[in-house]
């Protein structure tokens, strides 16, 4: 075979360092973009994040904020031109933003109380009984074995079995402990089964509480039949009327079924919204939150080094100004577009802003992109955990968007007005006769909305809506 060589022409995308990290930083959440600033301002000294009241206003100097914040006067439906090439001197001029919530001077520190989980809440009440150490260390045992709502799933049997020999403890004691651990606070911990978890509960009332009887025989014996709500067979078991059988009910359901979920940690999360609406001159109009917009500006000392070691070779500075340049830059580039896209939402969900979820209507991120010129990609990195504040609530943009189901008259209702539709009849429907789906959907066809029993059923599961029979009460 002959080796030889030859010259081969081809065209390729390809996506710069400086386009990459747009789209990475266009899909990132408020709290995502914050430590993204964090990590990039510590390896590279040319940017520097500005606090508040940080600034040079004391020395003469001028401030060095590089953003400009977009205007939310702008059509939503205008293509955005793209910024200018920034020369040196653009990276001093004094920013609008210099100042900007300089009169929050606070040192307002979030004080968090220590959380105390169910084992800790448990052990540190068998601390003080008095209990031998043998038994404190057999509750010890159960109290690592209940679950995170206070429950011990495992049988006492099977849970002796796999005890070490040498510990010698015999069934009997677990039983005995089980017992004491019963007594503890929060009453039904320990339980089961959720039946001796209301009873634990029941247990701890006054003897003279109104109906108590009947309730533990509720909770014994009948639990499946208040589930279905199978009333009737209830009344002639307990040999009750409606009025008594209402009370024994309400006993029941405010007696607590997790008993430990209460001293489970919980994940807080605060949502911080990107995006203001407010009604300006009978005009619905989006602007930014200032609140989330970073006050970003080039370090002064390190451009000043740069300048004087720009001819003795200062190439590795030179890559770090640029890379601070591109952050800016791009930081800025990612808020205008999600006010553009914010703004075009507004535009076409106005009739939400001023009647609520059941004016919603159909909206898909094509429409969005064709009005702002960009492609769908890039509106769903938009609109992926940024959220809207409006009069009706802080929603995520994404929240806007939905499919849409037919109208009688040739229109379109969307899934959300469906959806507001559905618990609006819930709500205001008779509780001894709920509505079922199939009755829920003729409702809607003669409101001129076309949709299937099945449609509603989904929609009402999503909303986390019983079915009509575990809504029925006496």
């Amino acid at each position: 075979m002959k080796h030889s060589l030859q010259l081969k022409l081809s065209q390729h995308l390809t996506l710069t360092p400086q386009l990459q990290q747009s789209i990475r930083l266009l899909q990132m959440s408020t709290l995502e973009l914050d430590q993204e600033l964090d990590a990039f301002a510590q390896e590279n000294p040319f940017l520097e994040r500005v606090e508040n009241g940080d600034n040079d206003e004391s020395s003469g100097k001028p401030d060095e904020f590089t953003l400009q914040p977009p205007s939310s006067s702008a059509p939503a439906d205008e293509s955005a031109a793209e910024p200018a090439p920034l020369s040196e001197s653009d990276w001093e001029k004094d920013s609008p933003w210099a100042g900007l919530n300089d009169e929050e001077d606070g040192d307002y520190r979030t004080i968090t109380a220590e959380s105390v989980d169910l084992r800790n809440h448990l052990n540190s009440q068998l601390g003080v009984t008095q209990l031998s150490e043998h038994d404190k260390r057999i509750v010890a045992l159960l109290i690592d074995a209940l679950d995170e709502d206070g429950y011990l799933t495992q049988n006492l049997d099977e849970l002796a079995a796999m005890l070490p020999s040498e510990l010698e403890i015999e069934p009997i004691e677990l039983h005995t402990a089980l017992h004491h651990l019963q007594n503890f606070d929060p009453p039904g911990v320990g339980a089961r089964s959720l039946s001796e978890c209301l009873l634990l509960q029941l247990a701890v009332l006054p003897a003279d509480t109104p109906y108590l009887e009947q309730a533990r025989i509720l909770a014994k014996q009948h639990l499946n039949l208040l589930a279905s709500r199978d009333f009737a067979k209830l009344k002639r078991l307990l040999h009750c009327d409606d009025e008594a059988l209402r009370a024994i009910q309400h006993l029941i359901t405010r007696l607590n079924p997790r008993p430990g979920a209460a001293y489970a940690h919980t994940d807080t999360r605060y949502i911080q919204h990107d995006v203001e609406v407010k009604k300006v001159k009978e005009r619905w109009v989006a602007s930014l939150n200032p609140e989330v917009i970073p006050k970003l500006r080039i370090n002064r000392i390190y451009a000043d080094i740069l300048r004087r070691n720009r001819e003795s070779g200062g190439q590795y500075l030179s890559s770090q100004m640029q890379e601070a340049k591109w952050m800016i830059k791009n930081i800025q580039q990612r808020f205008d577009t999600i006010l553009r896209v914010s703004q075009a939402i507004v535009d076409r969900q106005r009739q939400f802003f001023e009647h609520g979820e059941v004016a919603m209507r159909p909206l898909v991120l094509r429409e969005i992109a064709e009005a702002v010129g960009l492609h769908e990609s890039t509106i769903s990195r938009v609109t992926t955990q940024k959220y809207m504040h409006t009069p009706q609530g802080i929603f995520e943009l994404k929240y806007f968007f939905g499919s849409s189901c037919a109208t009688e008259t040739g229109g379109a209702c969307s899934a959300t007005a469906i959806r507001a539709l559905i618990k609006q009849l819930v709500a205001a429907e008779n509780q001894q006769k709920p509505l079922s789906d199939s009755q829920i959907a003729e409702i809607l066809v003669k409101q001129g909305i076309v949709v299937a029993r099945r449609t509603v059923a989904k929609y009402r599961e999503a909303m986390q809506i019983p079915a009509v029979s575990f809504r029925k009460t006496l």
